[in-house]
């Protein structure tokens, strides 16, 4: 019986590569060969063992690019050969309460690539065909599959946001979210305005396509945008409260801020929120269409990660430290947004 290479975890940081056997998909399920896949910081949902059972081995990852290798019974959208991606949301299941209403991200029933299933840290990965993604042909793979989780977050949040072009959009953090979201913003027509900490990052942030650096070291960054007349967006990608509470002062009037970082917690001013309308939101990826648009989106465009590449079991030891002893690699390959 075939089988195929993974890196499973199981517990907290527990990596161990193993042979598994190569089985047909179930119904409305497909098998792909993974070509890449993304390193993201939402993997130590499954690295840690922040998932519904931890002592169940899981396989980490997913941004995932490979090849339909089979498909399930009642299985009609996808061809063995045809490239795909699968993100951080699995596929809606289109029976549930939300599915039923079309909203189809806070499906109740979608699992979790690489957390409630196995993801892209192997050779093979199964997955339901309403999570799959088409894949230009003109796009490398190991630049497309950081877009599935950090470019659809980014693009996404900001196509949604209701600002229009010449509106000043700023962006806070230049990580791996970041760095995107500032080629979007500036891809969409957008005044935009990058805030990081450091005069040393401005030359990236203008080579981004940022028209504004604000260093929040040593500027007020709420003080700055409020110069500008304000911000109608601020993209909020870090994952410190305090640099979020820094710059809420900085939104125009009826100005909204997206959250798309991580923070433990966030502080508010209720006089700078009724004070102009002004509001904060968050923003949770998108459906596998969204994903679809954004990987068009940045082809057209140009956008384009910052990725280091490295074989799989480099990527998990010496990238991650996930795993305490070297192990051999597989042929797949990981690669990180800076």
């Amino acid at each position: 019986m075939p089988t195929y290479r993974a890196f499973q975890v199981t517990g907290q940081r527990q990596f161990e590569l193993v042979e598994r056997e190569v089985v047909d998909p179930e119904p409305g399920h497909v098998r792909v060969r993974v070509l890449a896949c993304g390193v993201c910081h939402s993997d130590f949902l499954g690295v840690e063992g922040v998932r519904p059972d931890p002592g169940q081995p899981m396989v980490p990852g997913h941004e995932i690019i490979g090849v339909v290798d089979a498909v399930g019974p009642g299985v009609n959208t996808w061809n063995v050969g045809e490239r795909v991606g699968l993100g951080f949301l699995g596929g809606h299941c289109g029976e549930c309460a939300q599915c039923q209403r079309g909203d189809f991200v806070n499906c109740l029933n979608q699992p979790q690539p690489g957390t409630s299933e196995d993801g892209g840290y192997a050779d093979i990965v199964y997955a339901r065909a309403t999570g799959l993604v088409r894949v230009p042909e003109s796009m490398n793979p190991i630049e497309a599959a950081p877009l599935l989780c950090a470019g659809i977050t980014t693009f996404n949040a900001l196509r949604n946001s209701g600002a229009r072009p010449g509106d000043v959009v700023a962006v806070l953090g230049l990580g791996g979210l970041g760095h995107l979201g500032v080629q979007y913003a500036a891809k969409c027509g957008f005044k935009t305005v990058a805030i990081a900490r450091g005069k040393d990052k401005e030359p990236l942030a203008r080579q981004l396509g940022a028209a504004i650096y604000i260093d929040s070291q040593s500027q007020d960054p709420a003080a700055e945008l409020q110069k500008l007349g304000g911000a109608n967006v601020i993209l909020s990608t870090v994952t410190v409260g305090d640099a979020m509470s820094a710059v809420q002062g900085g939104l125009a009037i009826k100005g909204t801020m997206i959250v798309i970082g991580a923070a433990e917690s966030l502080q508010l001013s209720p006089i700078v929120l009724l004070m102009g309308n002004r509001s904060v939101k968050g923003w949770y990826s998108g459906t596998a269409i969204d994903s679809q648009d954004t990987l068009a989106f940045s082809a057209l465009s140009g956008v384009r990660p910052m990725i280091e590449t490295m074989p799989s079991g480099q990527g998990v030891n010496s990238l991650l430290s996930f795993s305490k002893h070297p192990v051999e690699p597989p042929s797949t390959y990981s690669c990180n947004s800076r």
